[in-house]
């Protein structure tokens, strides 16, 4: 489909330099979708990131996509690029399988939001990318697909439920993957794997057409390379969609507009309250965060130390939410047909049947509380907030238990007081730890600040040391596979073609 030489240089440009060569005429996006559909046929089968590949339609859409460049069209930023959809998002002609049993055989009849919005900014959709079972459960043998595995050390996890998308980039498939974010499944995968992952403000994006998990802390956003190619997204993704009762009706900033303008009399704020002192914290994790203080007091930001609002609150006020709702969308699938649910998805919502009335809204009226002292303790007086992400590298697959909840946080990501709040939030990658697994940091910003925290987030990017490529997925590996047949419902991650 593609010749080698082209597969280890067209995989490692980012999104405005494939953007720059497609109009140039340099490049055309049927070559650039080749090679990915060349580089996941080759390699995917190493940390099943893909449930579904449809590389004929892809290619399809590739050669329109030139078709329309050609003729003076230009549909915007993501015009000709490839990217993937968390299998949790409706895309006309694929499946919406959830990773479940359930709904593995189910055929949406329409675009979600997010695709409508992708197809016409003449993106190409590549297939869709492995999730935790409707968003939730856990890394799981037992589901339809086997569960993702990190690119930097494929024994471990990948970080939360859009476990494909953080795989997909880190490993070079997609530049750019749209995931979901309840609790942190942008920013944990993104984190554990050594990619940028936007979780956006709440209602920004449109979460029409995505299968929900609960319905008052759900986000849709990108993860991606890096911080302009998760910017150059959301100039895609975001705005007003009518049909989403959640989404709001806001001005849509450019989002690349604070990317080149420096942290020069930035107000960061931080606070090791919520990591410095809990026992699991990994001490690497503690001098990560650090190091990027540094960085941005170094390029002229004003650093901070504020107070927040108690951790084991947000979290229990978010996790109180979470159950009730996911337990109110799934009730009678639970009562009918339990059994088809996978061990650790069953575990985690069956809960929400002994929450009250009392109880949801108690979460609701604290949820109130604890934005508005985020507010005032932090937002009011500054531009950024920088705390840590996870307090640990990727935990190994292999030490998941067979139920849930583990004996101890294996995961422990510190994601979800953004969920709870809806401040818009980002991780960035901070380099490798000692163990060759990624390291990153947390920054979130005011509602609707997405330019002004995707600029100290590239600040960072730009003064530290870029993450590189995991081993066996730098330039040059994998060019000349065969791409699975279009439309089969096979490809990476599905059983007898790879993983466990």
């Amino acid at each position: 489909m593609t010749d080698p030489e082209d597969a280890r240089e067209l995989f490692a440009l980012d999104i405005a330099e494939c953007g720059a060569r497609l109009r140039a005429g340099t490049l055309t996006s049927v070559r650039l979708v080749g090679a990915a559909l060349d580089r996941i046929g080759s390699l995917d089968h190493e940390v099943c990131s893909f449930l579904h590949v449809d590389g004929e339609s892809a290619l399809r859409d590739a050669a329109a996509a030139d078709g329309a460049l050609a003729a003076g069209r230009d549909l915007g930023p993501l015009h000709g690029i490839p990217y993937a959809l968390k299998d949790i998002f409706d895309a006309e002609g694929m499946p919406t399988t959830c990773q479940s049993q359930l709904t593995v055989g189910r055929m949406p009849k329409e675009d979600s939001e997010v695709q409508a919005r992708l197809r016409a900014g003449g993106a190409v959709c590549l297939g869709k990318l492995n999730t935790h079972e409707f968003a939730l459960g856990g890394p799981s043998y037992e589901l339809p697909f086997p569960p993702s595995r990190n690119p930097w050390n494929t024994e471990h996890f990948t970080g939360a439920s859009s476990t494909g998308a953080g795989a997909a980039v880190a490993a070079g498939f997609v530049r750019m993957a749209v995931g979901s974010d309840t609790s942190g499944s942008i920013r944990g995968p993104a984190y554990h794997c050594g990619v940028v992952g936007l979780k956006p403000t709440y209602g920004l994006v449109s979460r029409r057409g995505a299968y929900p998990l609960s319905y008052s802390l759900d986000h849709c956003g990108p993860i991606a390379r890096s911080v302009e190619d998760a910017a150059l997204a959301m100039n895609v993704l975001a705005g007003f969609d009518p049909r989403d009762p959640s989404s709001v009706r806001n001005p849509v900033a450019d989002h690349t507009s604070g990317l080149d303008l420096g942290v020069e009399g930035l107000k960061v704020a931080f606070s090791t309250a919520w990591y410095g002192e809990r026992a699991e914290t990994d001490p690497e994790v503690v001098t990560a965060v650090e190091r990027a203080l540094r960085v941005l007091a170094s390029r002229g930001a004003e650093v901070t130390e504020v107070e927040l609002p108690d951790y084991d609150l947000l979290n229990a006020c978010g996790r109180v939410i979470m159950t009730a709702e996911a337990f109110a969308i799934h009730e009678d699938d639970l009562r009918e047909r339990g059994g088809a649910y996978g061990r650790y998805t069953y575990q985690r919502i069956m809960p929400g049947v002994g929450l009250t009335a009392a109880d949801l809204l108690q979460a609701y009226r604290l949820r109130a509380e604890l934005a508005h002292d985020l507010h005032r303790k932090v937002f009011a007086h500054h531009d950024v907030l920088v705390t840590a992400g996870g307090l640990t590298t990727a935990p190994a697959l292999g030490d998941f238990p067979e139920d849930w909840p583990p004996p101890a946080p294996l995961t422990a990501m510190q994601t979800i007081p953004f969920n709870v709040t809806g401040h818009p939030a980002v991780s960035v990658p901070l380099g490798p730890a000692a163990n060759g697994l990624p390291l990153g940091v947390q920054l979130a910003g005011r509602h609707f600040g997405e330019p002004v925290l995707l600029g100290a987030a590239r600040e960072l990017e730009r003064c530290l040391p870029d993450m590189g490529w995991p081993p066996g997925f730098a330039p040059g590996a994998g060019a000349t596979a065969t791409v699975p047949p279009a439309g089969s419902g096979s490809g990476p991650g599905v059983p007898g073609t790879g993983g466990r």
